[in-house]
């Protein structure tokens, strides 16, 4: 499990990155937080990859990224509102392009981490 604190809008945020986020995603918004991570992080490239300031980002990969922060941060701090709504509400602004990479180094830290501790216990395991 990594932490990682994110300043948004001049608020310090904790977000906690574990094997519990695909799960507790899953449950709060019926999707998977791997597929909605890569699809956001694609559209992303393409958009910095034809220099536009990212007004044509679909409006789905903004809430995408909302709900994916949304988990993590709850995660990491269960007094966080049981709305997002509530919770997306103390901030002005958030910022897809200034939170997301963020997001997505803990995230990418975390899922390292685990291929790590698998490749440990097959090999203390003789598999």
């Amino acid at each position: 499990m990594l932490r990682k604190q994110i300043e948004i809008d001049g608020h310090c945020v904790e977000f906690k990155a574990s094997a519990a986020v695909p799960r507790m995603y899953r449950l709060k918004f019926g999707r998977d937080i791997f597929k909605d991570l890569t699809k956001i992080a694609e559209h992303m490239k393409e958009e910095k990859e034809k220099e536009e300031d990212g007004s044509s980002l679909p409006i789905e990969d903004l809430e995408l990224f909302e709900n994916a922060s949304y988990i993590m941060a709850k995660h990491a701090d269960p007094s966080i509102p049981n709305s997002i709504e509530e919770w997306l509400e103390q901030f002005n602004t958030f910022s897809i392009y200034e939170v997301l990479p963020q997001i997505m180094e803990l995230w990418s830290l975390n899922i390292q981490t685990d291929v790590e501790n698998k490749k440990k216990l097959s090999q203390l395991s003789g598999k």
